[in-house]
């Protein structure tokens, strides 16, 4: 992909975003940074086919270890599981040690609306602060679009968080690059890092617009290259029609 991140930063974003929810959009423009950073609490995965430049949380989603009702399992392997239900983020976790949840997050990683909003307030304070030491790798860039960060959990139930930034639809040309990125690099990093479970969000469903037919294909076909590398892989949905996309997708796929 020819698009570095700092293309996607200016005002063609931020229109964008701001069309669709002005008050996300002040939300997630006032940040400050930090001049000096250690990396004890953050790792990396950046093996993305490209950057991208959202300026806010792009999660459509929350997810839930209880479910309301609505829950379907799948095979991804004679060892692994797919997982599709409705719920809350914060609230789910398996064991608390080998468990993540995925952040769907803006790329200065400071928390915004949406998932990323719920996914701070949460965890607590301490993970803005394990967030505040990422280093930038562009002017207010800590992950770029389609790459992926892991952090402690703190006040959540699980081990870890990963935050990942997710395509806007109509502003990253080829998004389904960057969505499929995104899932893959939150899977790398989560092998990484020895975790069995782990469960997603919507990434980019939200205020970001992308149609979750199409998330839901992307999404469920990176998870199949994993398929022997996890216990349980989960998307727990906030919305009817978000958790009747994903099932759809893995009655074709699956």
């Amino acid at each position: 992909m020819s698009c570095p991140s700092l293309l996607f930063s200016g005002a063609r974003i931020f229109g964008t975003l701001q069309s669709r929810n002005p008050r996300f959009l002040r939300r997630t423009t006032a940040s400050v940074f930090p001049s000096s950073m250690n990396s004890s609490d953050w790792k990396v995965s950046s093996t993305s086919s490209g950057g991208g430049g959202a300026a806010g949380g792009g999660g459509g989603s929350v997810l839930s270890s209880s479910s309301n009702g609505q829950a379907r399992r799948f095979a991804l392997s004679p060892s692994s599981s797919l997982d599709i239900r409705k719920g809350d983020i914060t609230a789910w976790f398996v064991d608390g040690a080998s468990d993540t949840i995925v952040n769907a997050a803006n790329e200065r990683m400071l928390g915004g609306g949406g998932v990323d909003g719920a996914i701070h307030r949460v965890a607590g304070p301490e993970l803005h602060a394990a967030c505040l030491k990422v280093p930038e790798v562009l002017p207010g860039v800590r992950c770029p679009t389609g790459q992926a960060r892991i952090t402690p959990a703190f006040k959540l139930p699980v081990a870890y968080v990963i935050h990942t930034v997710g395509p806007v639809y109509d502003v990253h040309d080829q998004p389904e690059n960057y969505l499929s990125s995104a899932f893959r690099n939150c899977l790398k990093l989560a092998k990484e890092n020895n975790v069995k479970y782990i469960a997603f969000p919507a990434i980019s469903c939200g205020v970001y617009g992308y149609p979750l037919k199409e998330a839901s294909k992307i999404a469920i076909s990176v998870v199949k290259e994993f398929s022997n590398d996890f216990k349980e892989v989960h998307f727990v949905l906030f919305s009817d029609d978000a958790y009747n996309a994903w099932i759809e997708s893995a009655n074709e796929l699956l």
